[in-house]
């Protein structure tokens, strides 16, 4: 069985590596320098965290993005 899961991408301004967090998977997330490493960083972060959480609730389904914009 195979299963799809939504990653939200983003650059840390630091060290500018990618960031990939999964938005189904509360706390899974990892980190690479580029994409084809976050790729194979994200799968294996989300096999694991499927191997050791225990997950008795649906998990929750991705509707999309928003960006809002606000006087700062």
């Amino acid at each position: 069985m195979t299963r799809s899961f939504t990653v939200v991408l983003e650059r840390d301004p630091e060290s500018g590596w990618l960031v990939g967090e999964v938005v189904e998977l509360p706390g899974c997330y990892t980190q690479a320098p580029d994409m084809p490493t976050l790729e194979a960083n994200i799968k294996e972060a989300i096999e694991a965290y499927l191997k050791t959480a225990d997950i008795d609730e649906p998990l929750s389904d991705f509707i999309g993005t928003w960006r809002v914009e606000v006087a700062a």
